[in-house]
Parts: C-alpha cells; sequence; structure tokens
C-alpha cells in the first residue's frame, strides 16, 4: 500500500521533470518505509541524496500535501549499506521514463495496452513492421482517422519500443503545430541551425496532426527538407491526421507525393467489441474493477472511445467509499443523470459563465491566450464540464476556449478527472459548480 503510493506519487512529478530533473531522478531513487497521520519517513540510497532532498524539503512537503490532501511532514534517511570501493554521493542517470520524457512521449501509449480489432489491425500490423525495419518498411507511415481512434497511440508505442530495444536511438514526437511554433521561434531568434540539428538527423520522427503545417509556405519548405534528410540518413518517419493526404487542403504537391509514397492507413472508429476491450484495458490501469457485462452496458452508450476513460472514472468518482466495484444500478444512475442534465437545457455559455463565477475571473481571460495558476484550473474545469456533462466534442470544447486544437482540452480532462479522484476538497469544489448548473435551470 504504501508503495502504491509512492509509486502514484512520482507518476503525478512526471508532468514536472522538465523544471527539476535531478530532484525527481533523486526521489525515484528512494522508498518509504513509514507513513503515519502527520509523517512519512523516506528510505535514500546513501548520505549525500539524504543531504539533497533535505535541502529540498519545504518543497518536498509542499508536493506530498497537495498530494494526499493533507499536511504531512517529511523524514529523510539514509540506508545502510556496505560497499567493497568508494561510491558517488549521487549518480543522475536518466531513466526509461527520462528518455521517454525527453522525446516527447507520454507513458501510457504502448502496444501492451492497444486493444486490436477489424477497424485498426492493419494499422497495427503495420505499425509492428515499422519498428522490426526502422526506416525501411513503409518509410513514412500515414495513420489518419477521426478523434480517438488509436493513431497517437500507435505512433508512439511504436516509438516506446524503439527506445526500449536502442535507448541510444535519437527518437522525437511532435504534434504539428509545435513543429510550427519551434520552426518560427527559430527564425525569429536567427537559430534555425540549432532548429535543423534537432529534427533532421532523427532516426524517428513522428509528428501528429501533420496537416497543420498546410498553407504555411516557409514551414511546409523546412518540413520538406527535413523529411529528406531523415529518409537519406536510413531513418523513419510516422505521420498523422485526421483526413488522407490527398485531402489536405494547401499541401504542397511534393509534399502530397512523399505523404503518399510510403503506406497510408485508414484508421476506423472502434466496433462495440473493440470499445468494451478498451474500457477494461483502462479500468485495468486505474485499478478499477469492472465486470465485463459492465463494460458491455457503457460501451453501448459511448461511442467516443476517448469518452470511455472520462465516463468510467466518472460512475468511479461517484461510488468511492460506497461500494467496492461499479455495479448496473452505478451506471443506470449516472446515464440518467447525464439524460437529465440534457433535458435540464445547460448551454455551454451556463457553464463558462458559472466557471467564472466561482473562480471570480473573466470570461474573455479565461479564453485568452494566459496560461497563469488562477485561470489554468478554472479553464481546465470548464472544458472537463462541458466534455464530461454536456458530452460536446473534443474540437467543439476547444473553439468555445479559443484552444488550439482538441488535445489541450484531451490534456484538461484528465488531469482535472484524476484531481477529482485523489483530492476531496477540489471535488467538492468541482461537484458545486455542476450543481450550481442544475440549479440554474
Amino acid at each position: 500500500m504504501l508503495s502504491s503510493f509512492w509509486d502514484k506519487f512520482l507518476e503525478s512529478l512526471s508532468q514536472d521533470q522538465q523544471k527539476n530533473p535531478i530532484l525527481y531522478s533523486v526521489l525515484k531513487q528512494t522508498k518509504p518505509i513509514e507513513l503515519t497521520d502527520h509523517t512519512i519517513t523516506i528510505s535514500c540510497e546513501n548520505q549525500g541524496a539524504c543531504f539533497f532532498l533535505e535541502k529540498k524539503l519545504f518543497e518536498i512537503e509542499d508536493k506530498i500535501t497537495s498530494h494526499l490532501g493533507k499536511k504531512i511532514k517529511v523524514r529523510f534517511i539514509a540506508q545502510e549499506k556496505k560497499v567493497k570501493k568508494t561510491q558517488p554521493l549521487f549518480s543522475y542517470e536518466p531513466s526509461r521514463e527520462d528518455i521517454f520524457f525527453r522525446s516527447g512521449l507520454n507513458n501510457k501509449y504502448s502496444f501492451d495496452n492497444f486493444a486490436v480489432s477489424s477497424s485498426n489491425q492493419v494499422a497495427y500490423a503495420a505499425s509492428q513492421a515499422v519498428f522490426t525495419n526502422l526506416g525501411t518498411a513503409y518509410n513514412p507511415l500515414f495513420l489518419y482517422g477521426g478523434v480517438g481512434v488509436g493513431k497517437t497511440h500507435l505512433a508512439q508505442a511504436v516509438a516506446h519500443h524503439v527506445l526500449e530495444k536502442s535507448p541510444q536511438k535519437k527518437v522525437f514526437f511532435c504534434p504539428g503545430d509545435q513543429f510550427t511554433n519551434e520552426l518560427i521561434e527559430s527564425i525569429r531568434e536567427r537559430s534555425t541551425p540549432k532548429f535543423r540539428r534537432k529534427y533532421r538527423h532523427l532516426n524517428l520522427l513522428i509528428v501528429d496532426d501533420i496537416q497543420f503545417i498546410a498553407g504555411k509556405q516557409s514551414v511546409q519548405e523546412e518540413f520538406f527538407h527535413t523529411f529528406n534528410s531523415i529518409v537519406s540518413g536510413s531513418g523513419q518517419l510516422i505521420l498523422t491526421s485526421d483526413r488522407p493526404p490527398s485531402s489536405i487542403k494547401n499541401l504542397e504537391d511534393r509534399l502530397r507525393s512523399r505523404f503518399t509514397g510510403g503506406l497510408t492507413v485508414d484508421v476506423q472508429p472502434p466496433d462495440f467489441e473493440l470499445r468494451t476491450a478498451i474500457l477494461l484495458i483502462k479500468a485495468k490501469e486505474k485499478n478499477i474493477e469492472l465486470d465485463m457485462e459492465i463494460a458491455k452496458i457503457i460501451s453501448e452508450r459511448i461511442e467516443d472511445s476517448r469518452a470511455l476513460e472520462g465516463t468510467l472514472l466518472s460512475i468511479y468518482a461517484k461510488i468511492l467509499g460506497k461500494k467496492e466495484s461499479i455495479d448496473t444500478e452505478a451506471v443506470e444512475s449516472f446515464f440518467n443523470g447525464q439524460d437529465n442534465k440534457k433535458k435540464n437545457g445547460v448551454l455551454p455559455q451556463d457553464v463558462i459563465r458559472a466557471v467564472c463565477s466561482y473562480y471570480n475571473v473573466k470570461q474573455s481571460h479565461l479564453k485568452s491566450p494566459t496560461r497563469t495558476d488562477n485561470l489554468s484550473l478554472p479553464r481546465q474545469i470548464a472544458m472537463y464540464i462541458l466534455r464530461t456533462h454536456l458530452h460536446l466534442k473534443l474540437t467543439e470544447v476547444a473553439g468555445l476556449l479559443k484552444r488550439r486544437d482538441h488535445t489541450t482540452v484531451l490534456h484538461a480532462v484528465n488531469k482535472i478527472e484524476n484531481q477529482l479522484i485523489k483530492n476531496t476538497i477540489f471535488k467538492q469544489e468541482v461537484d458545486s459548480i455542476i450543481q450550481s448548473l442544475s440549479q440554474s435551470t
């Protein structure tokens, strides 16, 4: 139990490790040995690590307190070890997670948790062939389809497999708009040589939503040369899009030709069987007990694969502390509640207004590019309610809050759902906002 808590705490820190990679790396080498109501005792590998962490004591206590939802004191002790030769105080070597993070990868995307059915089996087989014969089979591999069909999951799964087998490989995953923004920034700062060194000598480059580079002349020009450089160096490209190359408007013909020069695969929306399998996988990952028949009931009602996890966590949050597992009654109660909300006629603008009123922020600020803490959380809560309670599409939510694309919304929904389970005070805040919506209609 204690070990499980520590693993979840470290996982919550992994998103911020770029800000302080050494702290994260040293904490990963520790283990908790005792947890009381007010104190947690952490064992360090050596005195040097202990000394380093004690200097960060207040920062660590704040993070653990935030994670647990109550004030906690931290005590560090050094392990007693007999060594034959002098050891360094502590060493910093990038872990597998560090390598994945620097490559722009999400730890949750792997082949192990990818469910296969007739709707995606061609894409799955092609992805397997790519990592087996990197740079020679299907180059580029172009995956296209709607939101939530598994394109990003498959692409990142290839990258994970490549790095697990060969950590020294140069692998990078980036959204299409990130490639665009980095190029613009490099031009502005006159650092295009650095930009080209980063992208042109990769063993594997994955660009998610490649359609975003269309219509941007200088970006297409740079990507054309990046593409040629990687291929000529025996590197591999995987591209994803919401449409096939032939349907991407304002895409240069020379890029369209190269995109279709490998294998283009249409990834179809998941069928009922696949949605059920996805739901069971998500439940297992979250340690939620879910019966096959219950999973089928949920999968019949939810067709959007990305909404499956949100629905699962929402139902689980409602039974937490009341029941040991999700049953038919809990599922029917949840969906009846959703149907009632639809009948009540809550509008997207009502949600935005309620969130702004609760946190005392202006609607114009909520929709602005500003990312300060006092705006980011209310914005993410608004996205969560619009998505899970009004069942708007990811792209619709992004449009309402003037975000660039659906991935921002997806990240916000996942973050809020996790916080709802971990933090009871935060859950009360969100429930209060949702309750105010039902009372206002």
